[in-house]
């Protein structure tokens, strides 16, 4: 169960902290004012607290795998929020980075 439990923190994460930088970039370069420059802050806060409520303690370790599902997250965003549409070399990339995110956090340690 903790493994479900750390990818979900992993995607909440991700929607913190994509949305806020989203967000701040939307209020700096679209223009959109200080709301969503606030907003974003705050959101980006949040996700700093939200990688504090993954079960393993090492935060070198959570914060390199975060990174994978950051990379997958952000693609993401953009096709949802900017309608970006990757390519096959973007596709390839996230997919490495989540196999590394995968080692990185679930393989079995001798602890």
């Amino acid at each position: 169960m903790s493994v479900i439990r750390s990818l979900a923190l992993f995607v909440v994460a991700a929607l913190f902290e994509i949305g806020g930088a989203w967000l701040v970039w939307q209020g700096v370069r679209e223009h959109r004012g200080w709301a969503w420059i606030g907003g974003g802050v705050i959101a980006l806060a949040t996700y700093g607290f939200v990688a504090t409520l993954q079960p393993d303690g090492e935060f070198g370790r959570v914060l390199a795998a975060y990174g994978g599902v950051f990379v997958v997250g952000s693609i993401a965003w953009g096709m949802a929020a900017d309608g970006y549409r990757p390519d096959r070399w973007d596709v390839t990339g996230a997919l490495i980075c989540l196999a590394g995110m995968a080692v990185i956090m679930y393989a079995p340690r001798n602890h």
